[in-house]
């Protein structure tokens, strides 16, 4: 018989009759989480004795969090290590991980941009094309949850996209050794290298090198709160990351064509993420908001991290409204990361969402084959960020060059708009550069 702590609380879920606009956006709110000052130093400490000490620093920092026998010379992991442990990963995981990224592969090919060449006037012409960035560092957590997805997620759109080198870092377990799903989907989708080094000292090692491990010029990849707050700061001066990482979150929107047991699912696996997660219910159906919060009991009561689901429940919510359009207006307000849709013509109500991460449409479409199989990506922003930012994607590895040429004849045509646009702003030198090519008199007195 489970014991109290791990039993759900049945009345940790309040339901929300016809809030008005003002009460709604508190009902919504998420828990504001800043970085401890203490959080902040700590890292500050960590990145500055990677930088000083290289691998010293990292196999230090291993033995204190992970594996107290580290071995200096152990952090990367070598080609008859990466082997061994691809034969380690069960088979039918390898199978189901070769089907997630045929999936993944076949859907992020797909978004490929095609390079652009305009005429804007006779003899002016404007080209764009990408470039893949060549230097990408992808983070995996470890620990009793090891996130091979996330492998997948990152490597195959940093491989299509063309980038000369992927190295990973992930932190091994207390054997030393990194979970082998994670170097057998680090193999299957064409990481360059892996080295074992965990939270802000491997972000600190990606962002400035070490001896061992290389420099990156971008780090993707979930983490902690160390992991989270080392991204931030060495994005400010020397390495760019993917995206600004939360709690996990999850909104649904449901009509009476929504089932409840469904709905209950979703939000428990959304919930099982974390303690801070959240998942929040808004239908126009006092029964379907009901019976969702019926089944959390008999469907919680089926799974292993109730701790977390308890805890996250208190940030989750069931809202009842009038109408879709208020659904989809509150859908827009909150900008979820995961947003299911399970109206009876849900691509029509998604159509008038413009704030989300990724969308999922209809009773059969769970979060969870986005969070693995599907073939869209599970990189998304959290905490509002869907309203101004998307999610990882195929241009995400890529950077986009503009270039020019333009004639003597198309100089001419656009001479007069450089040189009044120059003059207006009081920099002669630019109406100069136009001038002296034109030969015109005085141009180069």
């Amino acid at each position: 018989m489970q014991n109290q702590k791990n039993t759900i609380q049945q009345n940790a879920l309040r339901i929300f009759y016809y809030p008005d606009s003002d009460t709604l956006r508190k009902i919504m709110v998420r828990e504001e989480k800043r970085m401890p000052r203490q959080t902040e130093q700590a890292v500050q400490r960590i990145i500055g004795r990677v930088r000083a000490e290289g691998d010293g620093a990292v196999a230090d920092y291993i033995r204190k969090f992970d594996c107290p026998g580290m071995e200096d010379g152990r952090i990367k992991v070598t080609e008859q290590e990466w082997a061994a442990a691809c034969q380690k990963t069960p088979v039918p995981l390898r199978k189901a991980l070769r089907r997630a990224a045929s999936n993944i592969r076949k859907f992020h090919k797909a978004q490929k941009i095609k390079d652009i060449t305009v005429e804007t006037l006779p003899g002016v012409t404007c080209m764009q094309k990408s470039i893949p960035i060549d230097k990408v560092g992808l983070y995996i957590p470890g620990g009793t949850a090891p996130l091979v997805s996330t492998v997948l997620m990152l490597a195959i759109p940093a491989k299509l996209a063309g980038c000369r080198e992927i190295i990973l870092c992930s932190p091994p377990g207390p054997d030393g050794e990194i979970a082998p799903e994670i170097l057998f989907a680090a193999r299957l989708c064409g990481v360059t290298s892996v080295y074992r080094a965990g939270g802000a000292a491997a972000i600190a090692a990606m962002a400035y090198g070490t001896e061992t491990i290389p420099a990156v010029n971008k780090i993707f990849g979930p983490g902690n709160d160390y992991v989270t707050a080392a991204k931030q700061i060495v994005s400010v001066s020397r390495c760019a990351i993917d995206i600004p990482a939360g709690p996990s979150e999850v909104m649904i929107l449901a009509d009476e064509s929504a089932e409840p047991a469904y709905i209950c699912a979703d939000f428990l696996s959304q919930l099982e993420h974390g303690r801070n997660s959240q998942a929040i219910l808004l239908t126009v159906s006092g029964e379907i908001a009901e019976k969702t919060a019926g089944e959390l009991g008999r469907q919680a009561a089926l799974l292993s991290r109730q701790d977390f689901i308890n805890r996250s429940l208190e940030n989750s919510r069931i809202v009842v409204l009038r109408t879709e359009e208020e659904m989809t207006a509150a859908a827009d307000l909150y900008a979820p990361e995961h947003l299911i849709i399970c109206t009876r013509d849900c691509r029509r109500t998604a159509e008038r969402i413009r704030n989300a991460g990724s969308i999922f449409l209809g009773n059969f479409t769970p979060e969870s084959a986005g969070d693995y199989a599907s073939g869209t990506n599970h990189t998304l922003p959290t905490g509002g960020w869907a309203v101004s930012r998307g999610g990882v994607n195929l241009s995400s590895f890529l950077k986009r060059i503009t270039m020019q040429e333009i004639t003597r004849e198309g100089l001419e045509n656009l001479s007069g708009t450089i040189r009044t646009m120059a003059l207006a702003e009081g920099l002669d030198a630019h109406s100069h550069a136009v001038s002296v090519r034109l030969d015109e008199p005085g141009a180069r007195k």
